[in-house]
């Protein structure tokens, strides 16, 4: 079976344990930020299928890796969420904005 896409780091190791082959490569950093950008929208599209909490991880894992290819790591990146939510707020409030006049 053919997949072609982006895994995480341990799955050929759980794929060779399941008594199987993995042929995988190796990307370089513009074919990674490509894939990572795609399965972005696959685990959202996952997560909007299932709404399983454990789709939300992945989301998380793949936008920690994302932020990485930009220099930032989880803790900058979690600072700049944080710096966000104080200057525009949150979404705890569930405002539905119309339209403005």
């Amino acid at each position: 079976m053919e997949y072609n896409k982006l895994v995480r780091d341990k799955i050929p190791e759980i794929i060779m344990n399941q008594q199987e082959v993995p042929v995988t490569c190796v990307l370089n950093d513009e074919e990674f930020n490509c894939e990572l950008k795609k399965k972005l929208v696959e685990e959202v599209n996952e997560y909007l299928e299932s709404e399983e909490v454990e789709e939300l991880t992945d989301i998380i894992e793949v936008l920690y890796a994302l932020a990485k290819t930009k220099g930032y790591s989880e803790t900058e990146l979690e600072n700049l969420r944080i710096k966000k939510c104080n200057e525009r707020g949150k979404f705890d409030e569930k405002i539905f904005l119309i339209k403005k006049k």
